[in-house]
């Protein structure tokens, strides 16, 4: 256990990388990320690790795949446009089963919108996020210190289930500061890499081949039958979510991750003051979405549900397919970088519940 420390949440990504074991970071500068290149441009090389940063996105994220290959841990980090052109790469790490951690610091879009905070990448994240059948685990912190908490867990994701890991979080999360203690996380028992990273390791009985193409479409259908079944295995052991203030019979729970998590617990304590009692899920993996806190709060709300998003609505797609009709699920949400008021929020809720009680 350490000192807390005040940092900038870019910069504890980067630090909490290094302190997670990751020995190559590739990336290319854009808003609002830009600070986690840049702490660890500084940083990577004092250590003897490898820091790149490449004429693109395109390129940073194609060195990630043969760094990956190679069974080391490695990182790069974009924001939503950025993330848009690695997209081909990431489906071919997904498609090879390569480990490794991609950070999204969500700026407003579409196009290139603008730089302040939103959390419009939800489809592109959860989706898929690029061509062909597969996902990728997304966690979405709500805080600086869980960020980095997060961090440690993404890489050893990656590494159980070969496979690319996304942490997202919006502009603000990314801007503002906070204190954080860069705590001895007790890394998970992780398989071994020799089976199938190309390192030049001698004494293998056969080559070890990175590889996404299969030209035999029985081939291919085999691949994705596999990959199906590690997804269906993350479904059931990674979901991770937070439940709040749902312990008693709730007006109306909202739904909300990240930053906009926090302002929903503001808004808990104003609707309290005016007799209304509501309770908040927040998802924090975002894929696989997790459908037990529907299955646990449904009979805890009078009114259903409020997916509260910085998005024209994305999240609130899910939080539909969860209740599967049992209860309303209504939506408010802010675009374009706006960020939305407690105050705003509350006028919602009593939109929805009739006014104070």
């Amino acid at each position: 256990m350490g000192d807390k420390v005040l940092m900038k949440g870019t910069e504890a990504i980067g630090e909490a990388a290094v302190k997670a074991g990751c020995k190559c970071f590739f990336g290319y500068p854009i808003t609002p990320q830009t600070e986690v290149a840049a702490y660890l441009s500084k940083r990577m090389p004092k250590i003897n690790r490898v820091f790149l940063q490449a004429e693109s996105e395109i390129a940073a994220v194609n060195m990630v795949y043969g760094a990956a290959g190679t069974g080391v841990r490695c990182m790069t980090s974009s924001s939503s446009p950025g993330i848009s052109l690695k997209a081909e790469g990431i489906s071919y790490i997904a498609g090879a089963e390569l480990p490794c951690v991609i950070i999204n610091i969500v700026r407003g879009g579409p196009g290139l919108g603008g730089i302040q905070p939103a959390q419009s990448d939800y489809f592109q994240a959860t989706k898929g996020g690029a061509h062909g059948d597969f996902n990728m685990p997304v966690y979405a912190p709500a805080s600086i210190q869980e960020m980095a908490d997060i961090i440690q867990e993404a890489f050893d994701v990656a590494d159980i289930y070969r496979t690319p890991v996304m942490v997202m979080g919006d502009g603000m999360l990314g801007q503002m500061m906070e204190p954080v203690e860069f705590r001895d996380v007790q890394a998970r028992e992780l398989p071994e890499k020799a089976s199938w990273a190309a390192n030049g390791l001698h004494g293998r009985k056969q080559h070890n081949v990175i590889n996404s193409l299969f030209l035999k479409p029985e081939e291919l259908e085999l691949h994705n039958e596999k990959l199906q079944a590690k997804y269906a295995e993350i479904k059931k052991t990674e979901v991770k979510y937070e439940v709040f203030n749902c312990e008693e019979e709730c007006d109306l729970i909202m739904v909300a991750y990240g930053t906009t998590s926090r302002i929903c617990k503001n808004v808990i304590k104003l609707a309290a003051k005016e007799g209304i009692k509501l309770g908040l899920v927040r998802p924090i993996t975002l894929w696989p979405f997790p459908q037990e806190a529907f299955d646990k709060t449904i009979d805890k709300t009078k009114h259903g549900y409020l997916s509260v998003e910085m998005s024209c609505g994305q999240m609130v797609e899910d939080v539909r397919l969860s209740v599967n009709g049992k209860k309303p699920v209504g939506f408010y949400g802010r675009s374009g970088g706006m960020v939305p008021t407690p105050a705003e929020i509350l006028d919602k809720v009593k939109e929805i519940v009739g006014g104070a009680k």
